[in-house]
Order: C-alpha cells, then sequence, then structure tokens
C-alpha cells in the first residue's frame, strides 16, 4: 500500500511541476510556446489558462491527499516496528545486565572493594 501511494505521489508532483512550468507568469513562461502547440491551438489565451489554474488546484489537493495518506500509512507500519525494536532492545539489555547477589557482589564474583583515592592536603604550588 505504501508503494503504490509512493509511486502516485511521485507521479502527481512531476505532472504538477509540468502544468505549472505551463501557466502564463508575467515573463510569460513556457506557456506562450508550448501549451499552443502541445494541445492543438484550442487553449490559447483566458482558456489555457483557467484550465491550467484549475488542473494544478486538482492537482495539489490530490498531493496533499496523497500525503496525509502516507503518513498515516507510515504511522500505522512504523509504530509496529518501533515496538518491535523496542522490545529486542529491552531484551538486549536484560541479557547484558549482571544481576546483583544478596551479599552486594555481582556476577562475577568479585567481592573487593575499589582502592580509595590518594589525596593530599597541600595547596597547590604556582
Amino acid at each position: 500500500m505504501f508503494s503504490i501511494l509512493l509511486v502516485l505521489l511521485i507521479i502527481v508532483a512531476v505532472f504538477m511541476t509540468g502544468i505549472i512550468l505551463l501557466q502564463k507568469s508575467e515573463g510569460s513562461g513556457m506557456s506562450g510556446s508550448s501549451a499552443a502547440s502541445m494541445f492543438g491551438g484550442a487553449l490559447t489565451g483566458a482558456a489555457a489558462g483557467n484550465f491550467l489554474t484549475k488542473l494544478t488546484t486538482w492537482l495539489a489537493i490530490i498531493f496533499f491527499v496523497l500525503c496525509a495518506a502516507l503518513a498515516i500509512v507510515s504511522s500505522k507500519t512504523a509504530g509496529n516496528a518501533q515496538s518491535e525494536l523496542r522490545s529486542e532492545l529491552a531484551a538486549d539489555e536484560l541479557a547484558n545486565e549482571p544481576t546483583p547477589t544478596p551479599d552486594g557482589s555481582d556476577v562475577t564474583g568479585d567481592t573487593t572493594p575499589a582502592e580509595p583515592v590518594q589525596t593530599t592536603d597541600t595547596p597547590a604550588q604556582n
């Protein structure tokens, strides 16, 4: 499902980019030369601008709906994968964690206390 929605999103994005480039801008854009030849001269002037504007609007709506659908599908599939990953990490932590015994030593059996740190009471000299 995710792959299908992603392919549709890419197709809509490519079409929308092409339609936006065909629209007339202040500098006449690409629509001045190619729109008339591409549509056989039927879409010239105001009719072409009106059609391209409506088509851009619909493609933008479809684009945002596909983005929302992809986010929903992605969150549902990522939630399961994330919980599986967390459970594996928790199991690894439990397996690697030493278990203390009642007398305060760890599993390795090392019961010797750590050596105390030697300190001097003399001030530092410059």
